[in-house]
């Protein structure tokens, strides 16, 4: 039977270095952790997972809250966020919990189920989720943040990505702007409005009430109202949406209408989920660093369990305009 001493020797480690790799510990450094794992894997060593527990009080587990995983965002997330924990030798539990609260995952870990939580989907803290952070409880907010709740965040500038997008059809001269808005709740959808209002707004170029309308991250929602805009005596001939999700819904709500993408409409969305490269939509996007905030998250959680009493940090990582054949000019156009 394969020990950890005989991984320890094959890995060139002491037996403390790989008991903390089994114990997800942030106190070993990546290279070393790599070494162990792959050390482990050699040797076909299955550590016993509930005497580890035991022992360490810990599952090596850690829960991940979605409410939303219908939209193709979230898969693509989620699967950095599991790649990320199992390269730190921990596993992933799933809730989707269309409730904000999330209560049966800060009861798992309440109960010590899971190590530890991150949240994806926040639109708002309830009050338990408000208590666990205000006792320093490993959680971490991934993706969507608030600012009334002080824990750990990994979020993107969407202010920023907002700006990006006016400043560059703006330069590129579209003449009428128009905007398919998201959500009130989501710090995401109202960051990237804001964004893209203040910066048009400076331009000299403020949003026109009666081209905007409400796309709901939502695909139907967001065809039904792209044809609207379109079908009035001023239509725009460039419509932002707040996520991919309601791009590719104004997309095809364009081609249901008779008009032709770009030639006629040009249409912007935001996240960079693959199906906006397929060749059918390629759709101009802003992109936000997925693999690197999944690690961000993972680290701050892991840190977080090893030491409660942490200040909360706000990781935020600045997105990226992707330009593809949706709009019809580069960024240096």
């Amino acid at each position: 039977m394969v020990t950890s001493r005989d991984v320890a020797q094959l890995a060139g480690v002491s037996q403390m270095t790989v008991s903390r790799v089994l114990q997800g510990s942030s106190r070993v450094a990546p290279q070393t952790r790599e070494k162990v794992l792959a050390a482990m894997q050699q040797a076909g060593y299955r550590p016993h997972a509930a005497a580890r527990t035991l022992r360490t009080r810990r599952t090596s587990t850690v829960g991940v809250v979605v409410a939303d995983i219908t939209n193709p965002f979230y898969p693509q997330l989620l699967e950095a966020v599991g790649r990320a924990l199992e390269e730190a030798g921990l596993r992933m539990v799933l809730w989707n919990a269309p409730d904000p609260s999330a209560d049966g995952a800060l009861r798992a870990l309440h109960e010590n189920t899971v190590d530890g939580l991150i949240f994806t989907t926040a639109t708002k803290a309830s009050a338990e989720l408000a208590e666990v952070a205000g006792r320093g409880d490993p959680v971490v907010l991934l993706h969507r943040g608030l600012d009334e709740l002080d824990c750990d965040q990994v979020t993107t500038d969407n202010l920023a990505g907002g700006r990006a997008v006016a400043d560059y059809l703006v330069r590129c001269g579209c003449s009428r702007i128009g905007f398919l808005r998201g959500p009130e709740l989501p710090s995401t959808a109202r960051d990237r409005e804001r964004g893209f209002r203040d910066r048009l707004a400076e331009l000299g170029r403020p949003l026109a009430p009666e081209l905007t309308a409400d796309g709901g991250f939502d695909h139907d929602r967001a065809r039904a109202a792209v044809r609207d805009l379109l079908a009035a005596a001023k239509p725009p001939t460039a419509v932002f949406c707040a996520n991919d999700l309601t791009a590719l819904g104004a997309v095809d709500g364009a081609v249901a209408a008779g008009r032709r993408v770009p030639e006629d409409v040009w249409v912007v969305g935001y996240d960079d989920i693959a199906m906006t490269a397929w060749d059918s939509y390629d759709i101009t996007t802003v992109r936000q660093p997925i693999a690197e905030m999944a690690r961000a998250a993972v680290r701050l959680l892991l840190e977080r369990i090893e030491d409660r009493g942490l200040p909360p940090r706000n990781q935020r990582f600045p997105s990226e305009l992707v330009v593809r054949g949706s709009t019809a000019h580069t960024p240096e156009s």
